[in-house]
C-alpha cells in the first residue's frame, strides 16, 4: 500500500549551501489516495487540512486525508445500500448536505446502539462520584496592592508593601479590614476586603492555588498575579456535596450512549476498511477525527 512521502530537503540548491542560508522550504509530495477506484483529489485534500491543526503539512494532510477517505467509505456503502435520508436543520437552523444526510441515515441504520440499563448507570455512578460532587466554596478576604507586571519597579514596590502588610498581620490579624480599607485596591476594599463566595475558576490560577493552600482563619503571604500583589484570609471552606443518583440519572445515560455509540460506530467503520480497496494512506481501522 502506497503512504505518505515527505520531502524533507537533503538536497540544497548550491547557492543557499554557499551562504550557509536556509533554502526554500521543501515540498510535500503526496500520493494519490482512491477508495475502491474512486479518487479523492488533492484538492480536495487540501480544502480539509484547514479543519485538522496540526504540527506540520505532513500531520495535517494525513488527518485530512483520513477523514475524507472514510467519508468516501461511508457514502459508497449508502449508496449501495439505497439510503434515503432527508436533510435536517439543527438548532441554529444550519442544515446537512444531501451526504451529510445520507452519512447519518447510514449509522442510524446499520450501527446497532445498546441502550445503558439503570445496573449499568448506577455502576457507573458509584465508580465516578467525584464526577457528581459540586466544588467546593470558598469565604475569603483580601487586600490587593495594585501593579502591572510590565512595570518593574511598581511591581517590586507593591511586593514590598503586601510583605510589609502580611507581617503586620502576623501578630495583629484583627487589623485585617482596617487595612483593606487604607490599602487594598479592589473595590471590596469598603467591605474591608470581603470576596465573598469564591468558586472555582472565579480567580486567578494563582489566587485560587494560594486560597486552597489555606486553613480556615489562616492569612497567606505576598501572592502575585497579573492585578498586582494580594494578601489573602481564609474565613470558611464549604465542602461540595454529591448530588443523588435519580439527579443526574438522566446526564449519565446521555454520556454512556454516546460513548457506546462512538465505539460502536468506529467498529462498523473498521469493518468497511477492512474490505475497502484503499490506496494512497495507511488506515488503520477507525482511527479518525471523523468518529470522534
Amino acid at each position: 500500500m502506497t503512504t505518505l512521502v515527505i520531502n524533507h530537503g537533503a538536497a540544497k540548491a548550491p547557492a543557499a549551501q554557499a551562504s550557509g542560508k536556509p533554502g526554500p522550504a521543501a515540498p510535500l509530495v503526496t500520493p494519490q489516495v482512491s477508495v475502491d477506484g474512486i479518487v479523492i483529489s488533492s484538492k480536495a485534500i487540501a480544502a480539509e487540512v484547514q479543519n485538522f491543526p496540526s504540527r506540520n503539512p505532513g500531520e495535517g494532510w494525513l488527518a485530512a486525508a483520513r477523514a475524507l477517505v472514510i467519508r468516501e467509505l461511508l457514502l459508497q456503502e449508502a449508496r449501495r445500500l439505497n439510503i434515503v435520508a432527508e436533510p435536517k436543520a439543527d438548532v441554529d437552523g444550519r442544515e446537512e448536505t444531501v451526504d451529510d444526510a445520507l452519512v447519518r441515515g447510514l449509522i442510524e441504520r446499520e450501527v446497532r446502539v445498546p441502550v445503558a440499563d439503570e445496573a449499568t448507570s448506577h455502576r457507573f455512578y458509584e465508580n465516578n462520584r467525584r464526577r457528581f460532587t459540586s466544588a467546593a466554596l470558598y469565604e475569603a478576604d483580601h487586600i490587593l496592592i495594585g501593579a502591572r507586571r510590565d512595570d518593574d519597579a511598581s511591581y517590586a514596590a507593591a511586593r514590598e508593601r503586601a510583605t510589609s502588610i502580611a507581617a503586620v498581620l502576623a501578630t495583629e490579624p484583627d487589623q485585617f479590614a482596617e487595612l483593606a480599607r487604607a490599602w487594598s485596591a479592589c473595590p471590596s476594599a469598603t467591605l474591608g476586603g470581603s470576596l465573598g463566595q469564591i468558586a472555582p475558576g472565579d480567580t486567578t490560577e494563582e489566587f485560587e492555588a494560594a486560597l486552597v493552600s489555606l486553613a480556615p482563619g489562616e492569612i497567606s503571604g505576598p501572592v502575585e498575579t497579573r492585578y498586582g500583589v494580594h494578601v489573602i484570609r481564609l474565613n470558611r471552606r464549604i465542602e461540595g456535596n454529591t448530588l443523588p443518583f435519580e439527579a443526574v440519572r438522566e446526564r449519565i445515560e446521555a454520556y454512556l450512549d454516546d460513548h457506546v455509540r462512538r465505539q460502536a460506530t468506529a467498529q462498523y467503520i473498521a469493518l468497511l476498511v477492512g474490505r475497502a480497496d484503499i490506496r494512497g494512506i495507511s488506515l488503520e481501522g477507525a482511527n479518525s477525527p471523523l468518529v470522534q
